[in-house]
């Protein structure tokens, strides 16, 4: 009986394709290893490591980076995954602008560009603003698109998969032409991926961050709008639409209830807890002067505020009691965010429930203990509360760690090679 090109299980080739990967992720999670070391770690014997790495070394994956020093004994040499072997870009868009960025396979980002785009989605097509966006990340990479291995681009909303075409994110102009993925994909050549902006921090906590170790949990983001990402046994849950985790539309009490929801692009829970709250909440408590400016930036800075004076035994001196109205102000909008993740709670028993996004980050610990104690009240199993880990730009970052997972996947398939 014959094989395909790859041999099937239990092969040679296979398993010396397997062996390959398993140490390339070695080296990946360990940083430079000598050959015994590798050795000890995948269980191969020392002749079988050595023509291990001759062979990835060949192949342009691996590449002697110095040896060890401050050992008794000769020094070894060290290998490392060469950080040339493969690129990949990720971009996160928002109706403000879009953020690029491109990293070697190593994971290491070695070009960033941010392309503003208020007012310019009327007149310029989308096809340039993203092509824009990815040139300007590869020329401070020093790298041009043929470089690239793939590309996972991150919106607000969700390409429903039985059309192609955005939903749930009315509020990013010119996303929903019906032939916008086939515009992309004759503009640039190389597998693109595309992906929930929230689902893509749920990704990035989970390679890099609070989730990592949890194979059950929810990611609740709180930026120009509220979204949750819904991570169970191990995977992304996105619904037949797209849809899961598009909590803002979510029916909750203390609001009343909003019909032609994706018309409004808004709901009830969008309307009790999302940022535009908390510059109306702040106003009716006497909080002045409420800052000017987009929602997300007004409510992260009146819920950092909050925070610090919940925790700053000099305003409860002054004031007689922790906190003032600054008080009133973290535990009323903590009451808002627990009631819409009691019901997410109630139906997906998660794990764990990670808090993410501008305004979440920014309410720190105090929010985070607020808003489970207000959980714990609610819901009657009681996950454990986290903030999120990856700082800076998490949707960035999970593009670009979704990128890299399928880079890794093709180019670290030894058994492909001739």
């Amino acid at each position: 009986m014959t094989t395909g090109p790859t041999g099937t299980p239990g092969t040679p080739r296979v398993l010396r394709a397997m062996n390959d990967r398993a140490a390339l992720d070695l080296l990946l999670a360990e940083g430079p290893l000598s050959r015994t070391r590798i050795g000890k770690l995948t269980g191969l014997s020392k002749p079988t490591a050595s023509q291990l790495l001759a062979r990835l070394e060949t192949a342009g994956l691996v590449r002697a980076t110095g040896t060890t020093e401050g050992r008794p004994g000769p020094n070894a040499q060290l290998y490392a995954v060469d950080p040339t072997a493969a690129h990949a870009a990720g971009l996160d868009v928002r109706p403000e602008g879009i953020r690029a960025a491109v990293a070697d396979i190593t994971g290491r980002v070695v070009g960033e560009s941010t392309l503003r785009t208020p007012g310019r989605h009327a007149t310029r097509p989308v096809v340039d603003l993203v092509t824009e966006a990815l040139d300007g990340a590869l020329t401070a990479a020093g790298l041009v698109r043929a470089d690239l291995h793939r590309l996972v681009i991150g919106t607000p909303g969700a390409f429903d998969p039985n059309t192609g075409r955005l939903r749930y994110a009315s509020h990013l102009p010119g996303w929903h032409s019906p032939t916008l993925l086939d515009d992309l994909a004759a503009a640039l050549p190389l597998p693109v991926g595309y992906e929930n902006d929230v689902n893509l921090a749920a990704l990035a906590e989970q390679r890099l961050g609070a989730a990592r170790g949890h194979d059950d949990f929810v990611l609740l983001w709180n930026e120009d709008g509220l979204g949750a990402a819904l991570v169970l046994g191990g995977r992304l849950h996105r619904g037949w639409t797209g849809g899961a985790g598009e909590v803002g539309f979510l029916p909750v009490p203390g609001t009343p209830l909003m019909r032609q929801v994706t018309r409004v692009n808004s709901g009830g829970y969008q309307e009790l807890a999302g940022a535009q709250v908390v510059g109306r909440l702040a106003r009716s408590l006497g909080i002045t002067p409420v800052p000017q400016g987009p929602h997300p930036e007004v409510a992260a800075a009146l819920i950092r505020r909050a925070a610090e004076h919940l925790a700053d035994p000099e305003v409860s001196r002054h004031t007689g009691r922790q906190g003032g109205p600054y008080q009133e102000l973290l535990r009323t909008y903590a009451t808002g965010l627990a009631t819409g993740l009691a019901s997410l709670v109630s139906v997906l028993d998660p794990e764990l429930v990670v808090l993410s996004g501008t305004v979440l980050a920014a309410g720190g610990e105090p929010l985070r203990a607020l808003v489970q104690a207000e959980l714990d009240d609610l819901a009657a199993s009681r996950p454990k509360l986290v903030l999120g880990e990856v700082t800076g730009h998490p949707v960035l970052r999970g593009a670009l760690e979704s990128a890299l997972a399928a880079t890794r996947d093709e180019v670290f398939d030894t058994s492909r090679a001739p």
